[in-house]
């Protein structure tokens, strides 16, 4: 059974920092690209982040440079960094998992597994 849970959300002030983290058990982790996806409400969730099975990582261009995502696949986690925070990253977060040796892409559709969300708030 696939789990992916997240953690490390909350509420900070615009210009702060917090770091997620992803807890994934996951058949063949090191084999799949992993996503960090927001959603606020009303709109389509969105790519921030992702790391191919090569440690490789792309951004989406509103967080480049403030976020870092990482990934160590002898514990099985991820994470995401997230400084200079600004009010609007407010959303939920979800990490990903994507189907087994797939290319690594930002597309929603890429991913099969999903955590259940972690909200962060930034407030002005």
């Amino acid at each position: 059974q696939a789990q992916l849970v997240e953690s490390g959300g909350g509420s900070v002030q615009a210009g702060g920092s917090l770091r997620l983290s992803c807890a994934v058990s996951l058949v063949a982790f090191h084999r799949r690209c992993m996503g960090w996806f927001r959603q606020v409400p009303g709109k389509e969730r969105e790519g921030v982040a992702r790391i191919d099975v090569t440690s490789a990582s792309a951004y989406a261009e509103s967080v480049r440079g403030r976020f870092t995502i990482s990934r160590d696949n002898a514990e099985g986690t991820l994470s995401l960094q997230m400084n200079s925070l600004k009010p609007e990253d407010t959303a939920v977060y979800y990490c990903a998992a994507s189907f087994l040796d797939r290319s690594c892409m930002f597309g929603p559709d890429a991913y099969r597994h999903w955590g259940q969300g972690t909200q962060v708030t930034v407030s002005s």
